[in-house]
């Protein structure tokens, strides 16, 4: 265990653009002193250590040799084997979503993980949004969910079906949510912009009949954010982009049913990871992205199971796999050609 007065040693494996949103945040945390960066493009390292301030590591176990834990922020194609090299050589690894590229190397990553005794945090940085952890705390036996996810096409999703690019988001929140197991999945999609699926919907329903409906695209006109659901007596709306939650409920113990709205607030911790002090990392409406950050060094420091670790990764993967499988049998209905190689997430 790290001790209280030590700083966790990281890197962010993968200094894209959203793996320099990691090495922000990691420099903004008092727990974490970010020492290098690495990138397999010599030249996005090298900007990228010079706009941190960190080293800029030429290989993959250089990097390893230098830390405790990482980030790796890269293609799920490359997941499994770096996450692999971490975890044998004593490192903690926080893996962007989807955690790998087919159930077989979540399985793996899974099993490595608890053999070396190490930290397996999935990226799933919804679940850090303080309007879902406010949701969250007051959910009972939600019984329908209608949710929305759109976004405006961008080149960088030339490479990965919207299922695994934004929907997967959606499906860890609904499986995090409903205490049952999912038994039918109904799904279409089709390729608009791209050769890979950019617009999808899906129909699933869990063993215990509480039903959610999933529409992701990235060939909207506008950027949407609904995710809403029903449970007896009240109705609940997340606003992914105001970071907040909102209740409707019936009060039925007068002579007329009265109607309230109510504004949720999120758990004490939802300021800082599970188990710190309220005050940890600032304003519950802080960043998702550093909440989610913040709790994988306080993860490593602890040796607390993270809030999404390996088998909540693995159960949203196998669900988006079951809409796209069902997805791929609807297309092949239609003649229409779906471009993601077989058994994987749809990565080139």
């Amino acid at each position: 265990m790290t001790q209280p007065s030590e700083r966790t040693r990281v890197a962010v494996i993968g200094v894209g653009e959203h793996g320099r949103n990691h090495a922000r945040a990691f420099k903004e945390i008092a727990g974490a002193e970010l020492v290098g960066v690495y990138d397999s493009c010599a030249e996005r390292r090298r900007e990228a250590a010079s706009e941190f301030g960190v080293g800029a590591f030429e290989s993959l176990d250089e990097a390893l040799a230098a830390v405790q834990a990482v980030s790796i922020v890269i293609p799920a194609r490359e997941h499994a084997a770096v996450a692999r090299r971490a975890f044998e050589r004593g490192v903690d690894a926080l893996i962007e979503k989807p955690i790998t590229r087919d159930i077989g190397e979540a399985d793996e990553l899974i099993e490595l993980a608890a053999a070396h005794q190490r930290i397996l945090q999935v990226g799933h940085v919804e679940r850090f949004n303080p309007g879902v952890l406010a949701a969250r705390a007051v959910t009972r036996s939600p019984l329908f969910f209608e949710i929305h996810r759109l976004g405006v096409f961008s080149p960088r999703s030339l490479d990965v079906d919207v299922v695994f690019d934004l929907m997967i988001h959606d499906l860890d929140l609904v499986l995090w949510m409903v205490a049952s197991q999912p038994v039918d999945v109904r799904a279409v999609g089709l390729p608009v912009l791209s050769d890979k699926v950019d617009i999808a919907n899906a129909r699933v329903e869990f063993e215990n009949g509480t039903v959610a409906n999933f529409t992701a695209s990235r060939v909207s006109t506008e950027k949407v954010r609904k995710f809403r659901y029903f449970q007896l007596s009240e109705y609940i709306s997340i606003d992914f982009s105001r970071r907040d939650a909102l209740a409707l409920s019936v009060d039925r113990n007068r002579p007329a049913p009265q109607i309230h709205f109510r504004k949720l607030e999120p758990p004490a911790w939802a300021s800082g990871p599970p188990g710190s002090s309220p005050q940890a990392s600032g304003a519950p409406h802080g960043d998702p992205l550093r909440a989610e950050i913040e709790a994988f060094v306080g993860s490593v420091r602890s040796r607390r199971p993270p809030l999404v670790g390996g088998v909540e990764g693995r159960a949203a993967l196998a669900l988006a796999e079951r809409v796209m499988n069902r997805i791929e049998e609807h297309a092949a209905r239609l003649r229409v050609s779906l471009g993601r190689p077989a058994g994987s997430s749809g990565e080139l």
